[in-house]
């Protein structure tokens, strides 16, 4: 089971309604990438934090490690906005190169690391989501919102198959492994080429077999899956308008 998915499944906040969920984690989400406030967004990276951790059970040092792998990528790909290549120095950092420089500004500086902090709170709010709502819940709440069947169907395949994939790649690798297919790099490439035609083969003979087993079982273009109904709590629904109305409140108070 894939990590993400087995620490939902033991989440404290698991039972809480699937809608109220997503629509805090999407108002949340809107709010923080419309107004890029560095206010809000730490607000959001804190709020989502505690129920995550405090709430919901998720262990501080893998909510930590999970937000981590994001950040990395978003430090080194605003690295372009921060560093330039001009004639002119700017007033951060100027490396002579020749007849040029390369610089960077405190107006480039304060705009990187806000689109950072925005986009780190952006995360943690999908993190929110993935970490407490099972994926069959996230449909039926996609379901309710008229999103449109084929889509719903093809995730649901998506998701099953995700696992199938992991063990059968996980079972070819095993066997290499036992093969010693893995000695050095060369083999190692050889070996991971033929992992992956192997794989792409086995799912193509998969999704055959699971249509031929679908179309037997009366299959009339809709999957039906059991869902469990847990009704929202008055509470939980009047702490996330609380929640989103002080958010909104915050912003239009710093652009006023």
């Amino acid at each position: 089971m894939i990590a993400i998915d087995k620490l939902c499944y033991q989440s404290k906040l698991r039972y809480e309604n699937a809608g109220v969920k997503f629509a805090f984690a999407g108002a949340t989400l809107l709010i923080c990438v419309v107004s890029r406030s560095p206010v809000i967004a730490g607000i959001t990276l804190a709020v989502n934090g505690i129920l995550t951790v405090y709430k919901g059970g998720i262990p501080l040092f893998r909510y930590l490690k999970y937000l981590t792998l994001p950040l990395a990528f978003l430090i080194f790909s605003t690295i372009a906005i921060l560093v330039r290549y001009r004639e002119i120095p700017l007033d951060l950092f100027a490396i002579p190169i020749g007849n040029h420089y390369l610089t960077g500004s405190w107006n480039s500086l304060k705009y990187a690391g806000q689109l950072i902090f925005t986009a780190l709170a952006a995360v943690s709010c999908l993190y929110f989501l993935s970490f407490h709502t099972p994926m069959p819940d996230i449909l039926n709440v996609l379901r309710a919102m008229h999103c449109p069947r084929i889509l719903i169907e093809l995730m649901l395949l998506i998701y099953r198959y995700i696992f199938v994939l992991l063990d059968t790649a996980s079972a070819i690798t095993t066997a290499q492994h036992s093969r010693l297919g893995n000695r050095n790099y060369r083999t190692s490439l050889k070996s991971f080429g033929n992992m992956v035609s192997v794989l792409f083969i086995r799912a193509m003979k998969r999704s055959g077999a699971l249509y031929d087993a679908m179309e037997a079982r009366c299959y009339d273009g809709e999957i039906r899956v059991l869902k469990e109904n847990y009704p929202p709590r008055k509470k939980a629904i009047a702490a996330v308008i609380l929640y989103e109305a002080a958010l909104l409140l915050i912003w239009l108070l710093e652009r006023g």
